[in-house]
C-alpha cells in the first residue's frame, strides 16, 4: 500500500466538498499511509486504533504535533478482554478468524513464533457516537467493529476485498449497509467505501467506474484461482 492509495479517501472527498469533523481508523500499518492522515495533518478530530506497541510508537512520532489526534493501542473485536493476534509482514490479524488477507492470498500457515497477546475492546467503549468518517482495515475483523458501532458515518471505507481473499463477514457487512441506508461510492484494489444516503449524490459517472471495477475485481479474481 502506498502513500497515493492513501489519499484517495481524502481527494475524493475533498472533491464532493464533504468536510468531516471527526474521523477514525480502526488498524494502522504506518502512520504515513494512514487513511485519515491528511485530515490529522489538518486539525480536524482524530482517532487511530492500533494494537501493535511498535507500530504505536511510529504513530507517536509521526504524529508528534498532534493535538488534535486520540490514539488507543489495543484491538477491537467482538468482546473484551485479551486477543491473540498474529502478525505476518504487514499484515495483522486474529489467530481465530477463519480468513484474512495472508491466510488466503499468500497461503500462510500461523507460526507460534508469529502470534502475540493484546487488550482488546468492543468498538462500542471507543465510539461517543459522532465519528463522521469511519476506516475499517484489520485483515478480516472489519465486522466486529460494525457490529458495534455507536455513530452512523457518513463515510466508511472496508477492507472487503483483495486478490482472492473476500472478507469473512461480506455479507454480514453488506447487511448492515443495507439495513442502515448505506450505499456503494467507489471501490479500488482492497477496499469498499460506503456512502450513507443523503450525503451527497454518486453520480452516473461514479456508477459507470464502479461496474468496470467490479468486473476487473471478478476477473483478477478468475486469473488468480486459475493461477494466470
Amino acid at each position: 500500500m502506498n502513500v497515493e492509495e492513501n489519499i484517495t479517501l481524502f481527494r475524493k472527498c475533498n472533491q464532493k466538498k464533504y468536510a468531516p469533523a471527526h474521523v477514525a481508523e480502526v488498524g494502522v500499518y504506518l502512520p504515513e499511509t494512514s487513511n485519515i492522515a491528511s485530515y490529522i495533518r489538518q486539525g480536524i478530530r482524530s482517532m487511530l486504533i492500533e494494537p501493535d506497541l511498535q507500530t504505536v510508537e511510529k504513530i507517536k512520532s509521526y504524529f508528534k504535533e498532534a493535538g488534535n489526534l486520540t490514539i488507543h493501542p489495543l484491538a477491537v473485536y467482538d468482546y473484551t478482554g485479551t486477543l491473540v493476534l498474529v502478525n505476518r509482514d504487514s499484515s495483522t490479524f486474529a489467530a481465530d478468524l477463519k480468513g484474512s488477507p495472508a491466510l488466503i492470498n499468500d497461503k500462510y500457515t500461523i507460526q507460534p513464533e508469529d502470534k502475540f497477546e493484546v487488550p482488546c475492546t468492543t468498538f462500542d467503549t471507543l465510539d461517543d457516537g459522532s465519528i463522521d468518517l469511519l476506516s475499517i482495515d484489520i485483515e478480516g475483523g472489519e465486522w466486529y467493529v460494525l457490529k458495534h458501532l455507536k455513530s452512523r458515518p457518513d463515510v466508511i471505507s472496508v477492507e472487503t476485498h483483495g486478490k482472492k481473499y473476500i472478507n469473512p463477514f461480506i455479507q454480514e457487512i453488506l447487511d448492515w449497509m443495507e439495513k442502515n441506508n448505506y450505499q456503494v461510492w467507489y471501490k479500488d484494489g482492497s477496499d469498499t467505501v460506503f456512502v450513507k444516503e443523503g450525503t451527497f449524490e454518486v453520480t452516473p459517472k461514479e456508477k459507470s467506474q464502479l461496474f468496470w471495477t467490479n468486473f476487473w475485481l471478478k476477473l483478477r479474481r478468475i486469473r488468480k484461482k486459475i493461477g494466470l
